[in-house]
């Protein structure tokens, strides 16, 4: 199986390095590149995959190795079109949460709904996410606000009843859902919310 695997990558890496134009696809250094399944695959073809330094690679795959000025480069890897590179430049920004940089990215990042979902496939973990009633959150949703909310860090009250579409899962925390409200990204607790 890991020789199948080594074959898969091995095929795609000529249609990776001319895609790259033989540049790591987020912080586009040359050393040590190689191909990179984003998981969970969907195709197994070459839209599955990144062209990435072991730099990358390395914090990536080991948390406790990240260092945040290195994924600055997200500023720039964040707007390309492949949505293998779309895909970890999303988990990487939301791992990174909370450096002040990267809540402003975040705000400007537009994945479509199955990127979304994509990126998403992974950080929950068999985390669910649930409404005031106890249904099922999902990447996506529209949900309602059940009372006013004091937006903290803004000047002012999200009211009872404001629909909160395209919603987004905070993925170490059931409890916590993303949305816009007044053009404004916010963290809403689930169990002021209901779905829609």
């Amino acid at each position: 199986m890991r020789r199948l695997s080594k074959m898969i990558k091995m095929s795609f890496e000529k249609e990776l390095q001319n895609r790259s134009e033989s540049k790591c696809e987020l912080c586009e250094s040359t050393d040590g590149l190689s191909v990179y399944a984003v998981q969970p695959t969907r195709n197994d073809n070459a839209d599955d995959h990144a062209y990435l330094c072991a730099n990358c690679i390395e914090q990536i795959e080991n948390p406790d190795k990240i260092n945040p000025n290195h994924w600055r480069c997200l500023n720039a890897s964040m707007w390309s079109p492949i949505p293998a590179v779309q895909v970890l430049s999303w988990r990487m920004l939301h791992q990174l949460k909370g450096e002040g940089w990267t809540d402003e990215l975040l705000e400007m990042l537009f994945l479509d709904d199955e990127t979304l979902e994509w990126a998403q496939a992974l950080s929950g973990s068999g985390v669910k996410h649930v409404d005031a009633n106890g249904v099922v959150l999902e990447a996506g949703d529209t949900v309602v606000l059940t009372q006013d909310l004091k937006v903290k860090g803004a000047n002012f009250t999200a009211k009872r009843g404001t629909a909160v579409r395209r919603i987004s899962l905070v993925a170490d925390n059931p409890e916590h859902i993303e949305g816009k409200i007044d053009g404004q990204r916010i963290v809403i607790l689930t169990k002021f919310v209901k779905k829609k």
